[in-house]
């Protein structure tokens, strides 16, 4: 096992006053409602990861990409330690 905090990526995405989530499936936090988003792969701008993340989860392609914060979110029970950005997103 590593032992350096992975980076992740969560994407709140908002139209017309609603926001899209979905719920996890096969990946920690199964079964949780939560905003598209993934991995920070290597070499890889934090808006980039935003627009391919979501992409990938949703079919949709996002602009207007912007930072909102950081967590350090430390999972003991999984032994998992994540910082994750939360950015925003429009369609």
């Amino acid at each position: 096992m590593e032992n350096r905090p992975k980076v992740g990526l969560g994407v709140c995405i908002r139209k017309d006053g609603k926001v899209l989530l979905g719920k996890r499936k096969n990946t920690h936090g199964e079964g949780d409602w939560c905003f598209p988003g993934g991995h920070l792969e290597f070499n890889e701008t934090w808006e980039d990861c935003a627009i391919r993340e979501t992409k990938e989860e949703t079919g949709i392609k996002i602009k207007n990409i912007r930072f909102a914060t950081a967590t350090n979110d430390i999972f003991k029970k999984e032994g998992k330690h994540y910082i994750t950005m939360n950015n925003g997103g429009r369609l």
